[in-house]
């Protein structure tokens, strides 16, 4: 007896980086601001961290609000409408809302033009979605590396054939959960977002995501209940970062096929601006582009890539059709990334 026999769709060789987008919120905190609520200043920051501004959104702001400004950026980037996307995928790790996901409020507004559940606008019909069937939604939470788990679940998803053209977001809130009485980690929270959109493509432009943990760290990095506040073992996470961080990343680069003295690109996790001084050193492509939007966005956690990489993009600081190393960790203990060829202008 023959048995039943799936059929697997046939996708594309794989995916590349057609737009980028991000956002940030107006209002900006200096160093001089954060010394109004804790006992520091300006000097010890800069040297510690190399942050010197950082963004903070409103109240009334959510992380589905940045996300959605920053996948429309990166949609009009790429010259690509909402209705051609049919996966969204989000990384955050502040996001209070549970339902809808963070991904599904992104694609409802991306077709309406409000959140869900809002009241439609003065003057506006309501939206018809009764025959729209809208696009795959997922949210991830790995915290800091989560953009660049975020970006390889829609590459495979791409070349599995489940879709052809996603919008991948990186969006934290994370001032929404600092202690601003805790001088160890106040200093370094911000808020924002960074978003891609992926295509399919014949030619792939978007390596092997390689990703793994740290059990021995796990506790390192925790956002808990009740008190859902950022706290971290700086030490522990520093000491991982100088000692191992370089070997997860020379990990990613052999998956691609390339060797170091190709890479053209390093966007690290924007954790600290001593972590990726370090960190490009190590590999050897201090002499690189190494983005440190670190200095005037402080930490956005999964943010912070998708986030340096599209400002630099749009201030011509990126080359085009090159390879970048794209590579997050932080909670969890989580690590993770991915090669890309930039976006061709």
């Amino acid at each position: 007896m023959i048995g039943t026999m799936l059929t697997l769709p046939a996708g594309p060789a794989g995916s590349r980086i057609i737009g980028l987008g991000h956002h940030q919120p107006a209002r900006v905190m200096t160093n001089d601001d954060v010394a109004e609520l804790v006992e520091t200043n300006d000097e010890w920051i800069r040297s510690r961290t190399g942050i010197v501004t950082r963004h903070v959104a409103d109240d009334d702001v959510g992380v589905a609000d940045m996300a959605t400004a920053a996948a429309r950026h990166a949609l009009a980037d790429a010259g690509v409408t909402h209705e051609d996307v049919d996966l969204v995928v989000v990384a955050t790790a502040t996001a209070m809302d549970r339902s809808p996901n963070t991904a599904g409020r992104v694609a409802y507004a991306l077709r309406t033009g409000f959140p869900p559940g809002a009241s439609t606008p003065e003057g506006e019909e309501a939206p018809d979605l009764r025959d729209v069937v809208g696009p795959g939604v997922i949210d991830v939470n790995t915290a800091c590396s989560g953009f660049a788990y975020a970006l390889g679940l829609a590459d495979q998803a791409i070349r599995a054939g489940s879709a052809r053209t996603a919008v991948v977001v990186g969006a934290e809130k994370l001032t929404a959960v600092t202690d601003w009485t805790d001088r160890s980690t106040c200093i370094l929270t911000a808020d924002g977002a960074g978003a891609a959109v992926l295509r399919a493509a014949d030619e792939p432009g978007v390596g092997p995501v390689v990703w793994g943990s740290e059990p021995e760290i796990t506790p390192a990095v925790l956002i808990e209940a009740p008190q859902d506040k950022f706290a971290q073992d700086g030490r522990a996470v520093f000491k991982w970062a100088i000692m191992r961080a370089a070997d997860r990343a020379r990990r990613v680069v052999d998956a691609a096929g390339l060797r170091l003295d190709e890479i053209e690109v390093l966007v690290a996790h924007q954790a600290n601006l001593r972590i990726i001084e370090p960190l490009a050193k190590s590999l050897g492509v201090e002499d690189r582009v190494v983005v440190t939007d670190i200095t005037e966005s402080g930490n956005t956690s999964a943010a912070s890539i998708p986030l340096g990489l599209s400002k630099w993009w749009h201030a011509g600081r990126i080359p085009q059709g090159v390879p970048a190393l794209l590579f997050g960790f932080g909670g969890g203990f989580t690590w993770a990334g991915e090669v890309v060829m930039t976006p061709e202008r």
